[in-house]
């Protein structure tokens, strides 16, 4: 127990609040009836927790060498644990966005903390063993959220998605506090809290400004507004980043082909792979009339093949360029993709398989592979900021993509039922949401499902495209070994880069 202890307490956090990314995935429609949430809502109820967790990372990964990692996981931990018994607890939707926020805030601190505490508890072999561990649990818990999603939601409601976070929190502090040694960086840098706020400001504007051009349009005030904060905050992200001499992430880094080409990867990776996935969710169940945990279980060809593949690719694979093994399985993610986007009025849950499926060979291949292609494209002493920022580029890809998708699929919903009904765009938007009930004898079954798929389609589309289109830049630009170090600056030194994943 004590010399596998610090992993199993490491590894319960990880699954917990990587599966929170995805696991409310399937509760959406049993959200958006109980709480009277709009489709903005939902989406919002997704993309904060991502959000937080990936504008706070670096900044807690920082913060923890300085007061020690341990405790940083620990207080996560227990944050985490507070805001999901409130999450469940909510009694509408601007108290569980504001909940989901709270949830982000401490997975950004028990992330930032995982791989460092496991470099300094095991060394040699058990390291090797330890980190394959901890990388099988976080390929799988993403996949695996909608199943175990769907689960908790028929059998106990969707508040219990929250609440199953209590006793597993309860065991990984308790596992924490008595087996995992504490380690801190005895040449940690300043936090950045300047380049955090400014990050932080430019994902939720840039973000905020795709959920309203969804539901205002692209030319509204709301959307104007958020854009120029949006790039206002990047502007002064820069500036700090490049005046600061210890910087959240030297932007120097993004010099390097390879460096550029894996964060696209990351960033298209989680958007291409996971963010139609609360759209299709909503049709299984609102339009197919699936219960929740049909509706999750039909999204498991993507949870088995993921699981399967991440098995299997780490002992057949073992030396293979990374540049392959995740050019070509963003290429399997992006024709995956596309596979999905052939639906129509008739279709049902099985014209998803094949390419759930194949997109699920593409996450097995690529959630692996991602950090260790992203130390190779930096000097060692830099691989701290890249392992970070690798997590960071994954969780904004996965904000951003829920965002665009679900503007792409009311876009083609609203063109689709034209004629259809006086309001196509207040319809669409009321379908998107999980309200096809509303909308039952005010506009024909055969309208509103031809309409969905439509709206899927085009979402899965631009998906696909970008899976793609990343996998041509990996391909193309990624490199290895990395480039030789630069000149001398501060330099952290740290066991395993924190945040990594």
């Amino acid at each position: 127990m004590r010399k596998w202890g610090p992993l199993v307490a490491v590894c319960l956090g990880t699954f917990m609040l990587l599966l929170d990314v995805t696991i409310v995935i399937v509760a959406l429609p049993g959200m958006a009836t109980g709480l009277s949430a709009s489709l903005a809502d939902l989406q919002w109820v997704i993309d904060i927790y991502a959000l937080v967790l990936a504008a706070l990372l670096l900044g807690a990964g920082a913060a923890a060498d300085v007061v020690g990692r341990r405790r940083m996981y620990a207080v996560g931990t227990g944050l985490f644990a507070l805001a999901s018994l409130g999450c469940g607890l909510a009694t509408s939707t601007g108290a569980l966005i504001a909940l989901r926020g709270l949830q982000g805030v401490g997975a950004a601190a028990m992330f930032a903390t995982t791989l460092s505490l496991l470099g300094s508890s095991y060394q040699g072999r058990d390291r090797s063993f330890a980190l394959g561990i901890w990388g099988a649990v976080s390929g799988a818990a993403a996949a695996l959220g909608p199943v175990l999603g769907g689960v908790l939601t028929e059998g106990l409601g969707w508040r219990w998605i929250f609440f199953i976070n209590l006793p597993v929190s309860v065991v990984a502090i308790w596992m924490t506090v008595r087996v995992v040694p504490e380690s801190r960086n005895e040449h940690a840098r300043r936090i950045d809290w300047a380049g955090t706020a400014c990050f932080a400001l430019f994902a939720g504007a840039l973000t905020f400004a795709v959920v309203r051009a969804g539901s205002e349009g692209w030319t509204s005030a709301q959307s104007g507004t958020a854009f120029v904060v949006a790039a206002l905050a990047l502007v002064a992200f820069i500036a700090v980043e490049l005046r600061i001499a210890e910087p959240l992430i030297d932007l120097r880094l993004f010099r390097g082909a390879s460096f550029v080409a894996v964060m696209v990867a990351a960033l298209c990776f989680n958007a291409a792979a996971f963010g139609v996935l609360p759209y299709t969710s909503i049709w299984l169940q609102t339009m197919l009339g699936m219960s929740p945990i049909r509706g999750g279980l039909a999204l498991l060809p993507l949870a088995v093949m993921s699981f399967v593949v991440a098995a299997l690719s780490g002992r057949l694979l073992h030396g293979a360029q990374s540049r392959l093994v995740i050019g070509v399985g963003l290429l399997c993610i992006g024709g995956g993709t596309f596979a999905q986007a052939t639906l129509d009025a008739q279709s049902g849950w099985a014209s998803l398989a094949v390419g759930l499926g194949l997109a699920g060979v593409g996450v097995g291949l690529v959630s692996p592979s991602l950090a260790g292609a992203a130390l190779a494209s930096v000097p060692p002493r830099d691989a701290g900021m890249a392992g970070g920022a690798v997590n960071t580029f994954r969780q904004l890809g996965f904000a951003l993509g829920v965002a665009v998708f679900g503007t792409v699929a009311t876009s083609r919903m609203t063109s689709a039922l034209q004629g259809a009904t006086a309001d196509p765009d207040a319809a669409a938007h009321t379908l998107a949401g999980g309200g096809a009930r509303a909308l039952h004898g005010a506009v024909p079954e055969e309208a509103l499902r031809a309409a969905f798929a439509a709206g899927l389609n085009g979402a899965a589309l631009v998906a696909g495209a970008a899976g793609l289109l990343a996998g041509i830049a990996v391909l193309v630009w990624v490199r290895t070994p990395a480039p030789a170090p630069s000149a001398p600056r501060t330099e952290r030194k740290t066991a395993v880069p924190a945040g990594q994943g």
